[in-house]
């Protein structure tokens, strides 16, 4: 939707915009050319009719964002607020905010308020191998959501908000996010198969929220998201986590050189097959460290028993038992007779009485992604082992 592209693009440029001054006249210009080298890194060019100084706000007029590969997009008018100039030739920018977003298109309706982004550091040199060489922000924020079709309130979201926190010794950073009371109403649904299901699963209105963690270390280049969670009411939470390392700031600008020479490349069939190599070639730089998948019911499994025996003419609980005999069978084409043990048993709890079933993998040491793929290749019934794979219900 152009929604989304809109509010991206918007967020991720106002990291770029700081046209204004302190207490100081500032060089429109040099500020400028900062801000494009590091919107390089991303692929675009941005570009403002003009530029409006008071003394630390800045006012940026008719802005727009053109992407490497794709058309300017018009973001309108934004107000950069608390913008300084570092001794070492950057900028900070205490806060940018954006224009409201009021779209109409096919009868929909997506309107957004509240779009600011906090604390943005503009780096004097951007592309090197610190962080202070980053275009990075601490906040990101989007009020009141509405997405209306046809004059009825399908989806809203009162809030979403992101943070991120540099470490003091500047080895990395913690960030965190959250979206806040997502409401969708399904009821407007008009295939007729999808609407019954909805209304057997008692669906017809969804709300909650999602939220996640993480940190990102630089130096071994190690990502871990620690909660990536789905919390729906009446549903259940759907919690997913990694780690992985290697994905240093050297591999960071690897993949966006990769993708900056694909989309420079007038032969697409060409590119995104040297694209896809130059990815095979980076992917042998990481390594799996951890993952985690963990589901809580909130009632959504009884109903899914049900909804899906009435189609085999049977009840709920025979469903159940139906799906803990078949699970055993279907798991000894694996031949992984020690996770099909725990599977099967898992299922089992888990069916008899929905509480939580977690599925984790944690090797003992970090393993190389290529050692995955040989794996998957030429053996796959060892992943579980290599990989550390365990599965449990009801902890």
């Amino acid at each position: 939707m152009n929604f989304y592209r809109t509010t991206r693009l918007m967020l991720s440029g106002a990291a770029f915009f700081s046209l204004a001054g302190s207490a100081f006249a500032l060089d429109g210009t040099d500020l400028l050319n900062k801000i494009n080298a590091a919107y390089a890194a991303q692929g675009g060019t941005i570009a403002a009719e003009s530029v409006d100084i008071d003394g630390t706000t800045v006012t940026l007029k008719n802005v727009t964002v053109k992407p490497t590969a794709g058309e300017s997009l018009p973001i309108g008018q934004i107000t950069l607020s608390g913008v300084e100039e570092d001794e070492d030739g950057g900028y900070y920018i205490e806060e940018a905010a954006f224009p409201d977003i009021n779209k109409t298109q096919d009868g929909v309706t997506v309107t957004a308020q509240e779009l600011t982004l906090g604390g943005i550091s503009v780096p004097a040199t951007p592309g090197g191998d610190t962080l202070d060489t980053m275009m990075l922000y601490e906040s990101a924020h989007i009020g009141p959501l509405k997405v209306v079709k046809d004059g009825a309130e399908v989806f809203s979201l009162l809030e979403s908000n992101m943070n991120l926190t540099l470490r003091e010794d500047e080895s990395g950073f913690d960030f965190d996010g959250a979206f806040k009371s997502m409401k969708a109403d399904l009821t407007k649904t008009e295939d007729a198969q999808s609407k019954d299901a909805i209304e057997k699963l008692a669906l017809q209105h969804i709300q909650g929220d999602i939220t996640m963690k993480g940190a990102w270390e630089l130096a071994p280049g190690t990502i871990d998201i620690s909660e990536f969670a789905f919390d729906f009411t009446n549903v259940g939470k759907l919690n997913l986590g990694f780690k992985i390392s290697g994905y240093t700031m050297a591999f960071m600008k690897s993949m966006q050189d990769a993708m900056k020479q694909s989309e420079a490349n007038p032969n697409k069939e060409q590119s995104q097959q040297a694209l896809g190599l130059a990815m095979l070639g980076l992917m042998q730089q990481l390594s799996f460290e951890a993952a985690q998948v963990r589901f809580e019911d909130a009632s959504i499994t009884k109903r899914a028993l049900d909804y899906a025996g009435s189609q085999q003419n049977m009840s709920g609980k025979q469903m159940a038992d139906s799906l803990k005999a078949m699970t055993p069978i279907m798991l000894a084409q694996l031949n992984i007779p020690e996770l099909q043990n725990a599977v099967s048993a898992a299922v089992n709890t888990f069916l008899d009485d929905p509480k939580s079933l977690t599925v984790k993998a944690a090797p003992e040491k970090p393993v190389p992604f290529p050692t995955i793929v040989g794996a998957a290749m030429g053996a796959p019934n060892t992943l579980p082992q290599v990989l550390g794979v365990k599965v449990s219900a009801n902890d």
